[in-house]
């Protein structure tokens, strides 16, 4: 069998994953004299690899977030008072799976924003569904919505998802 039949194969199978490492893990697997059971398994993984990503950036697309920050890069000695392991326990999601609230409380400027959104991406990242809304954002869709369907469906889409953050 020919790359070119395998490539149109994966690409029938919609294996698109598998399909943009193919070359290589044949190259290697060739070089490297690979059981066939471990090359199956490389290019596989490839493929759920591309697969988790893609739903990661739906996810995050479906959240809205205003910026995709990271806990890795906020400066915690900016703010000494913020608890960095309470903060590291919530983006562990413990309280998402236990059904439990969090409330991050503080003046403006102190990194509230950029902690919820960070914690958000950590619970897409461990499969959550999240919405993130500001407070005015909120209120304006609230306001909007005329009928009784259009209000049942708003909140549909606010109960939805595992977590919801309103900022």
């Amino acid at each position: 069998m020919t790359n070119n039949t395998l490539k149109k194969y994966a690409h029938s199978l919609r294996l698109s994953g598998l399909l943009s490492t193919l070359d290589l893990r044949l190259k290697e697997a060739e070089t490297s004299r690979l059981p066939y059971h471990q090359f199956l398994e490389m290019v596989f993984q490839d493929e759920l690899n591309v697969r988790e990503q893609r739903t990661i950036a739906r996810r995050q697309k479906a959240a809205d977030f205003r910026e995709i920050p990271s806990l890795d890069n906020f400066d915690f000695a900016f703010n000494a008072c913020i608890d960095r392991a309470r903060i590291y326990e919530l983006a562990a999601c413990h309280f998402i799976r236990e059904q439990r609230d969090a409330l991050l409380v503080g003046p403006p400027g102190v990194g509230k924003s950029h902690l919820a959104q960070a914690i958000g991406i950590e619970a897409i990242k461990a499969g959550f569904l999240v919405l993130y809304r500001s407070v005015f954002d909120l209120v304006r869709e609230l306001s909007l919505e005329a009928t009784q369907a259009a209000e049942s469906r708003l909140l549909g889409k606010y109960l939805k998802p595992d977590l919801l953050i309103i900022d």
